[in-house]
């Protein structure tokens, strides 16, 4: 007869966590990935559009994300990079480096919202156009790009945060490509001094060793 335990398997046990990792990771690698993508892509869009009276008639006038702001270019940047480090780096670097990357989306986020309703860039190309610093735009309209930015800050927050709940569980650069382990690599046994072929006599005596073996 067989029993029936409700007690979950060690083994079930210990590849949730692995689950977790992997899925996670995915994720932010995606969000992160796509986050600056879209942000990058988004400044260089018209986020607002206008008129200005230039000579008695209307000039138009259009302004692009990175003429409203820099932040969100700069910051997609720093994610991405903050991203690809996250791999670089174990216990508390890696801790800071996540929240690098979670601030970097959150930066992105509110600059695009306070850009969505800027109309300073327009109001200097106004006065740039007709020669009066004093100069407004009229007719001013402002295009749906700064939330677009605004999505892509999101996405790269939910990264962020993912790396800060799940980062110690995913995988790190190869300890190969570390510095300062200490651990000195074995050196192989040089091969027997054949007296019969020159090139072994030259080389034992490079290496200060007795051909002859006596």
């Amino acid at each position: 007869m067989e029993y029936v335990t409700a007690v979950p398997h060690p083994s079930s046990e210990a590849a949730a966590p692995e689950r977790s990792g992997r899925r996670s990771l995915a994720v932010a690698l995606l969000f992160g990935a796509l986050g600056a993508a879209v942000a990058l892509l988004s400044t260089r869009q018209r986020w607002a559009e206008g008129t200005a009276t230039v000579a008695g008639g209307d000039f138009p006038l259009t302004a692009k994300g990175s003429d409203v702001t820099g932040v969100p270019a700069a910051l997609a940047i720093v994610g991405l990079a903050a991203l690809v480090a996250v791999f670089a780096v174990r216990r508390a670097g890696r801790f800071v480096v996540s929240g690098l990357l979670a601030l970097s989306g959150a930066g992105i986020l509110a600059a695009a919202l306070l850009g969505a309703s800027d109309d300073s860039a327009l109001d200097e190309k106004a006065a740039q156009a007709s020669g009066d610093t004093s100069a407004t735009v009229g007719a001013l309209s402002h295009t749906g790009w700064p939330y677009v930015a605004a999505a892509g800050g999101a996405l790269i927050l939910v990264a962020g945060l993912l790396a800060l709940r799940y980062g110690r569980l995913w995988p790190a650069m190869s300890g190969r490509y570390e510095r300062g382990t200490g651990a000195e690599r074995p050196r192989r046994a040089p091969k027997p001094v054949d007296p019969d072929r020159p090139e072994d006599i030259w080389k034992a005596l490079d290496r200060g060793e007795d051909p002859t073996g006596a």
